[in-house]
């Protein structure tokens, strides 16, 4: 992968990235996305945002190489305090880590923020504890995309800030409203791969001299709401 050539999953990402945007991409390791956007007229101004020496120094060089740096400002720092008001970002691209370092990250930011940005977020895991995170804050899901790249399950989401209360349903927070509108084969393969693994868990805490019984009762209700999606999936599909 490149900038010329981003992956799966990081194309689908960009799709996501409005026309003539001012993003953020956080933790944007070589600036591949930015840079990727930039060659293509699609975005206006770009902040590459890292918090290690490496992958910052990675950034800068690309960007130099590509000649944009008038266009993209790689900036080491925390996430997303190495944003200052006069950058006017109104995308944040958070992609490639866990769904709760994701929160963790949109959680330290928070006052860089200013409610009108668009964030583009691709969790590797955790989506349900960041699903959460966003109806607690007020933000709405406006897209889901889930795929599979290079052998690994990714899902995607768009969220933009809202005045009105969110209240996610259980089934929406675990497995996305939109996922479940549009079930295809990769959200297929994920969940009966975490249902497996759920029944692997329930047979180790069976065995267990003591029981987390907690544990095990939500693990069980989970699985429950498992089998009931894969089954309305296999009706869909078929």
């Amino acid at each position: 992968m490149d900038a010329d050539h981003l992956s799966k999953r990081l194309a689908a990402v960009a799709s996501y990235v409005p026309k003539s945007a001012r993003i953020a991409d956080i933790g944007s390791d070589h600036a591949y996305l930015p840079v990727y956007l930039a060659k293509r007229n699609q975005i206006a101004f770009a902040v590459a945002g890292e918090v290690v020496d490496g992958p910052f120094e990675n950034a800068v060089s690309e960007i130099a190489a590509q000649g944009l740096t008038d266009k993209i400002d790689a900036r080491l720092g925390d996430g997303i305090t190495v944003l200052r008001p006069e950058d006017r970002i109104d995308t944040i691209v958070i992609a490639g880590m866990g769904g709760t370092l994701i929160s963790d990250i949109l959680e330290r930011g928070w006052q860089h923020l200013s409610g009108q940005e668009r964030l583009v977020l691709q969790p590797n895991v955790g989506e349900y504890h960041l699903r959460c995170w966003l109806a607690d804050h007020q933000y709405v899901i406006m897209a889901e995309k889930i795929l599979k790249d290079d052998g690994h399950i990714y899902e995607m989401m768009v969220a933009e800030k809202t005045t009105q209360p969110i209240t996610l349903s259980e089934r929406d927070a675990r497995f996305g409203h939109y996922l479940l509108a549009n079930v295809n084969a990769a959200f297929v393969e994920k969940w009966q791969h975490e249902y497996q693994r759920n029944e692997r868990v329930l047979t180790a805490m069976g065995h267990a001299t003591d029981v987390p019984l907690h544990k095990q009762a939500a693990l069980t209700a989970e699985q429950q709401l498992i089998r009931e999606v894969l089954s309305d999936a296999s009706t869909t599909l078929n």
